[in-house]
């Protein structure tokens, strides 16, 4: 989850109780829609390479924003970006930017939007399934260990900068080192649930 990667608060707790009686990671506990993500979505292995493409693009997209920011507006992208299905987004248009950039349902950044245009034409250009390529940079699960606390979560890894690298190598756009490890929370490539989260299996 992008916002557990910002720095932390020393004071910050990890957990939260929510009022159904169940632990959960702190991050989740502001928001329903953030609850609902952190219990169904975030963390859970992703290998579908239409989903894979959809997170690559909104983990772009909350760069400097809140990712709530992100949920809330996602219906609207994924009607805007045709359900992020590759084929059909590479075939965008500047006219469709132009539409874009006056959707106030989304983030109207021209770079990002672009970006999400161009990724799907690299994504159409890979030799190997996008999947294979990005779970190739997953790291080894922990050998019995969970994070405990905020200190323990970190914003870049070696794994998460090589992924960076790799992708931008093939003409990927707005995929930075903090950005790809974002996603691989998100994907599941990593399993970032804080110890005594209900969903840290």
């Amino acid at each position: 989850m992008s916002d557990a990667t910002t720095t932390p608060t020393p004071l910050r707790s990890a957990l939260v109780i929510g009022e159904d009686g169940v632990a959960r990671c702190s991050w989740s506990a502001s928001d329903p829609e953030y609850r609902r993500y952190h219990d169904d979505e975030w963390g859970r292995p992703q290998h579908d390479p239409r989903a894979l493409y959809e997170k690559m693009c909104l983990e772009g997209f909350q760069a400097g924003l809140s990712w709530i920011t992100i949920l809330r507006r996602r219906p609207a992208f994924r009607e805007d970006f045709l359900g992020f299905v590759p084929e059909k987004v590479a075939a965008m248009t500047e006219t469709d930017v132009q539409r874009l950039l006056q959707d106030e349902r989304i983030i109207r950044h021209r770079g990002k939007i672009e970006a999400t245009i161009s990724n799907a034409r690299a994504v159409l250009q890979l030799d190997v399934p996008l999947e294979e390529l990005m779970w190739s940079f997953a790291p080894e699960p922990r050998a019995g260990h969970r994070p405990r606390e905020w200190g323990e979560i970190p914003a870049v890894t070696p794994e998460s900068t090589a992924l960076s690298k790799e992708l931008r190598r093939r003409g990927f756009r707005f995929v930075g080192p903090t950005t790809m490890y974002a996603l691989m929370q998100a994907t599941g490539m990593v399993d970032d649930h804080f110890e005594g989260c209900f969903r840290a299996g």
